[in-house]
């Protein structure tokens, strides 16, 4: 597997193929008596035990929202698809959140393009002085530049796992606040231009939301915005879910990490959240951290449809949202 790699670490891998897979005998008569194991013991993947009782996250109102997003065509900044979706998540969020503002601004490309963006900042319980940040990217790639065929890599890509599950996971997430409002206040950032340019060395017009909105941090209100912990949702819907802890998380943040993944072992979903730590990975999360955020990612990086025309709304399930939806609002309890 060869990986792209920035000052930072690895932003994305840059083949097409998933997570590996034993073909060889012997390997395969061993999965399989490992399964039978554990679906002795009650604790398979696929039948995973709640130690806590699950929360009112609705995972079918979250792939509903990811269908909305996908039925809007690819979300490139300055598309209509692109415009149908921003105006749709304000929406939502001004019926569910306190208060919803933006950032909108002309970001000024490597080659001179003036390419329109849009943060989208939505509030909960926006007087409490304890907060905390989700952070999420809502537009997707122009390129689908790890197809395996040249032909088809100048097309957009779906966007259904890489781009909409984060959000729909946050707009879930927000609707169990309206609900039940959280224990903290609560801040979530939909970033636009993650996905514009190209990722190095040297990375190239990528991360363009998540950097403006570090820049402008002065301009939240308050003296000085600075939540209690964030965390980056990236590629939380993949039907082969498998969440690993990312290493830039690890070294700037060690005690989020330690949070998030003891709330996934509360429900049982170890078997999602594995304590193995991979390599760095370039994300939204990066330019928040070198802002002074403590900010961590929680990324299924071995997506198999990654960059690619494939990541189409079948590559995503309600089982996977449900299982990171429970720990996102757990955690905000």
């Amino acid at each position: 597997m060869t990986r792209r790699r920035t000052s930072l670490g690895v932003r994305r891998r840059a083949g097409g193929a998933g997570r590996p897979r034993s073909r060889q005998p012997a390997l395969a008569a061993a999965a399989v008596l490992l399964l039978l194991a554990a679906a002795a013991c009650g604790a398979s993947r696929e039948q995973p035990v709640a130690k806590t009782p699950a929360t009112d996250f609705n995972a079918d109102s979250a792939m509903s929202y990811v269908r909305q997003q996908v039925a809007f065509g690819p979300r490139v900044p300055g598309s209509e698809g692109w415009r149908k979706t921003g105006d749709w998540i304000v929406a939502h969020l001004k019926r569910t959140a306190d208060e919803v503002t933006e950032q909108k601004w002309r970001q000024t490309t490597s080659k001179g393009q003036q390419l329109p963006m849009r943060n989208i900042f939505a509030r909960f319980r926006p007087k409490a002085a304890e907060r905390v940040l989700y952070v999420t990217h809502w537009d997707t790639r122009p390129v689908a530049d790890l197809e395996p065929d040249p032909a088809q890599q100048q097309s957009p890509i779906p966007g259904a796992n890489d781009g909409a599950s984060g959000v729909a996971l946050l707009l879930a997430v927000a609707d169990a606040l309206k609900r039940t409002p959280p224990a903290v206040g609560v801040d979530f950032l939909f970033t636009d231009g993650e996905d514009w340019g190209v990722w190095g060395p040297p990375d190239v017009d990528v991360l363009l939301g998540s950097t403006y909105f570090a820049e402008h941090l002065a301009q939240l209100p308050g003296a000085g915005y600075q939540p209690l912990y964030g965390v980056l949702w990236d590629m939380i819907g993949d039907r082969d879910l498998g969440i690993d802890q990312e290493g830039n998380s690890v070294n700037a943040a060690p005690e989020v990490v330690r949070r998030v993944w003891e709330k996934a072992r509360e429900f049982g979903y170890e078997a999602y959240f594995s304590p193995r730590v991979k390599y760095p990975i370039t994300d939204d999360h990066v330019p928040l951290i070198k802002a002074g955020l403590r900010v961590i990612d929680v990324i299924d990086i071995d997506y198999e449809c990654h960059h690619r025309l494939c990541d189409t709304i079948d590559k995503v399930s309600a089982k996977s949202l449900k299982i990171v939806g429970d720990v996102a609002v757990a955690l905000l309890r």
